[in-house]
């Protein structure tokens, strides 16, 4: 919040009613200067509504990938170096979006910063989040890239089998881009960060904001961007592999002392909490207090892409209601047991009733 932003503010908390001329006149200002400062109230989350009601803010901020994810399944078995029938599927992806999509149909206020083409699929995507009420005016748009597209192929169980991505876009969102949303971010309530962002723009971020991050590691390669900053994070979220690279150990995902030893080393390397996610084994819990596994909710799952996502938009939407962090494990695997439940990667009966039932919280 700049100076004078802290004087509107401060006057408009004093008097709610006040009009735009009014508070011209009592600082010195012209209308219309006025109405640009509260309109970066209201972005910043500090102003809602009418008769300018104020809050602190509430929202989270997702700050990662938005992709169009183009998806094939076989009828079968799927047959390597040869052509397979099935279906295919066009749908909007990416990590960050994934989570900021399932945040809100969670009931999560939600800011959203990505980089997207000037394109169809871009505009797609923009459409598609204003629908859920997630604000992504603060997205970089551009026409030097295109939109990023995710290409993915499953195997005849529904799990990915092996997938291309086109991500040049995020190279876009460099430290001097984030520069300009500060503010928005050191006023969330939470920041997620997904690994497709540059490890500049990571450091930058975690550098210069003081709030409680939560990470995806996304991939193998990925998640080394996150080793050096795991004293700043509140949870970090990998699988068994990704675990690995981050406590520089083996991991066997049946044998429950090679994950603890994991586990322990991502902590004692300033990790405040990590779930290791097993596949079907569940997830593994730790932090100062406490090491555990909890298995995974039961599903009829037809579809396990973005079933990750929605495990840490459960968890992170478990710590923000002020949820243990058991309890907060135990909505993200509702959330994913739900989500894997819808071919689309987004499950639109995601709700948190939803999910407080599936995790028997409710």
């Amino acid at each position: 919040m700049t100076n004078r932003e802290k004087q509107i503010y401060m006057i408009i908390k004093e008097d709610p009613l006040i009009s735009q001329e009014e508070l011209a006149d009592k600082l010195g200002l012209t209308r219309s200067s006025v109405a640009v400062h509260i309109s970066n109230l209201m972005k910043k989350g500090y102003i809602i509504g009418k008769g300018y009601i104020t809050q602190e803010p509430t929202y989270i901020t997702v700050l990662g990938a938005a992709n169009i994810d183009i998806g094939g399944s076989p009828n079968g078995v799927l047959l390597s170096h040869d052509s397979n029938p099935g279906t295919i599927r066009t749908s909007h992806g990416g990590v960050g979006r994934n989570i900021a999509h399932n945040l809100s149909l969670l009931g999560n206020s939600v800011k959203f910063i990505t980089a997207l083409g000037d394109d169809e699929y871009g505009h797609k995507i923009i459409e598609t989040m204003n629908r859920l009420a997630v604000d992504v005016h603060e997205s970089l748009i551009t026409r030097e890239n295109q939109t990023s597209i995710y290409l993915y192929i499953n195997d005849g169980a529904g799990d990915m089998n092996v997938a291309i991505n086109d991500m040049a876009i995020y190279e876009k969102i460099t430290p001097a881009f984030l520069q300009s949303k500060l503010e928005t971010l050191r006023h969330s309530a939470a920041v997620v960060l997904d690994a497709n962002l540059s490890e500049d723009a990571i450091n930058y971020v975690v550098d210069n904001v003081n709030v409680p991050f939560f990470a995806d590691p996304v991939s193998c390669v990925k998640a080394v961007k996150f080793k050096k900053l795991l004293p700043k994070l509140e949870l970090i979220t990998p699988n068994a592999l990704e675990a690995e690279v981050l406590s520089d150990r083996k991991i066997d995902k049946y044998d429950d002392a090679s994950i603890k030893a994991a586990a322990d080393e991502i902590l004692a390397r300033g990790a405040k909490n990590v779930i290791i996610t097993l596949g079907a084994r569940g997830a593994y819990l730790a932090n100062k207090n406490m090491h555990m596994i909890l298995p995974v909710v039961s599903a009829k799952s037809v579809n396990t892409t973005g079933a990750g996502d929605a495990l840490l938009s459960g968890v992170v939407t478990g710590f923000v209601n002020g949820f243990s962090a058991e309890d907060s494990l135990r909505l993200g695997q509702a959330a994913a047991a739900i989500t894997t439940e819808s071919l689309e990667t987004n499950n639109p009966l995601l709700t948190f009733t939803a999910v407080k039932k599936r995790a028997e919280l409710a």
